[in-house]
């Protein structure tokens, strides 16, 4: 098979959760397991940090990836949705898998994968771990797909356990609470091994102590131990709380959110600087943040050409959006495009209420089939108080955006993973 044969097999044999939402979804480590015992585990040949949370471990990951890079380790990286090439979400040392490695892995495992029928993302974690032990990884840095006490990333023993925070998202399969969607987060917690938890949530809180008191786990909140001071564009300036001491990092991305995902980050640092083989130097770790890069998180994508800046940002849950919309009303502009597209499932109820009223909207749908139809979304918009036009498609959206749009504009695109990866 070519590459692009290789990877229509894997969307039409396996059932792809972000093309098909709950279709696409497997509880249970069953096909995991099967899969990497025939692997003979490739898993169990390098170390690993496990990253889950609702916001910010893709961030969170990428950091830790940029830092443990630079402390020279050879470091994987395994992260999940893809924006532009399925061969994002495995990576090594800054580059992604091959091709060739994709198209072999498949032909290999063909005969189990139409054997055991497998979702896509149980075939591409597996794929990882394969990937991650023939190149010889010294660690990986290894995001959870969804929720994480079933996620099949979730039979690694690792370093730490990292949960950056807790927020309604996915509540058809985690649960309709934050102390239910907290419990499946917990679930990452191994025996015995640290734990780091992004925010101290008076609701939450209760369930990840329960948690590392059953397994006997060390337990940090970051929130305990950092906190942001204030931030401009990449530069933030941290206080420790134990004692004091303030101190200015820079980041390769700008963003609120990220005041928090950095003091999860070094949090995580302090526990695992015991646990690496060589400890991290303090310019590693500044080199490394310094370096760290997420596309579609607050990203102008704007070109010489645009009429004004054109930010994208792929928050798309009530924690996500709040952010997301806060930063957008210490903007300037004199009207907001706001290029909006959901998937299906999303409960706008509690999304669209937070979005901007002085926005001019631009209703919209990616290509797929778990996409909302633009024209279902202007209703529930314009039922909520949202303004704006239906277009059919995200290119549409964005072409009639800057055709409008001047100097002192601002276009914004958001809502879903896919509706970025669209524009990206």
């Amino acid at each position: 098979m070519t590459y692009s044969e290789t990877i229509e097999y894997l969307y039409n044999t396996a059932p792809m959760f972000q093309k098909i939402g709950s279709g696409a979804y497997k509880e249970g480590l069953d096909n995991t397991i099967a899969l990497n015992q025939r692997l003979g585990n490739p898993y169990e040949a390098f170390r690993t940090i496990h990253v889950g949370g609702t916001n910010g471990k893709g961030s969170v990951s990428q950091m830790l990836y940029a830092v443990l890079r630079e402390a020279g380790y050879r470091v994987g990286l395994y992260t999940s949705p893809h924006l532009k090439d399925f061969r994002e979400r495995m990576q090594i040392n800054g580059e992604m898998i091959p091709e060739q490695e994709v198209i072999d892995f498949v032909e290999r495992m063909r005969p189990d994968i139409e054997e055991l029928h497998p979702s896509f993302f149980e075939i591409t974690t597996v794929m990882a771990f394969d990937y991650f032990r023939r190149h010889q990884v010294d660690i990986a840095v290894v995001e959870v797909g969804m929720g994480g006490r079933l996620d099949c990333t979730n039979v690694i023993t690792p370093l730490a356990s990292i949960i950056t925070n807790i927020s309604f998202d996915h509540m058809q399969f985690l649960g309709r609470t934050l102390p239910e969607i907290a419990r499946e987060k917990a679930g990452i917690i191994k025996p015995g091994i640290p734990a780091i938890i992004g925010e101290y949530q008076s609701e939450t809180a209760p369930t990840f102590i329960a948690r590392a008191h059953e397994t006997e786990s060390p337990l940090t909140f970051a929130d305990q131990r950092y906190r942001c001071v204030g931030h401009d564009g990449r530069m933030f300036e941290v206080e420790s709380l134990l004692d004091g001491y303030r101190f200015t990092l820079q980041l390769g991305m700008e963003g609120d959110y990220q005041q928090r995902n950095l003091c999860t980050l070094l949090a995580a640092l302090d526990t695992l600087t015991d646990r690496l083989p060589r400890p991290l130097t303090t310019m590693q770790v500044r080199r490394g943040l310094a370096a760290a890069q997420v596309p579609g998180r607050w990203q102008n994508i704007a070109t010489p050409d645009d009429p004004c800046p054109i930010l994208c940002d792929t928050g798309h849950n009530e924690a996500g959006l709040t952010f997301v919309t806060t930063q957008l009303a210490r903007q300037h502009y004199r009207t907001l495009y706001f290029i909006l597209g959901v998937v299906a499932d999303k409960d706008l109820d509690h999304i669209l209420p937070l979005l901007p009223r002085d926005a001019h909207y631009l209703f919209t749908q990616a290509r797929l089939p778990r996409a909302l139809a633009a024209e279902e979304l202007a209703t529930r918009a314009r039922a909520a108080g949202l303004e704006g036009e239906t277009v059919a498609t995200i290119p549409e959206a964005l072409a009639t955006a800057r055709s409008r749009a001047t100097a002192d504009d601002l276009i914004f695109v958001g809502g879903s993973t896919f509706t970025v990866a669209e524009v990206l």
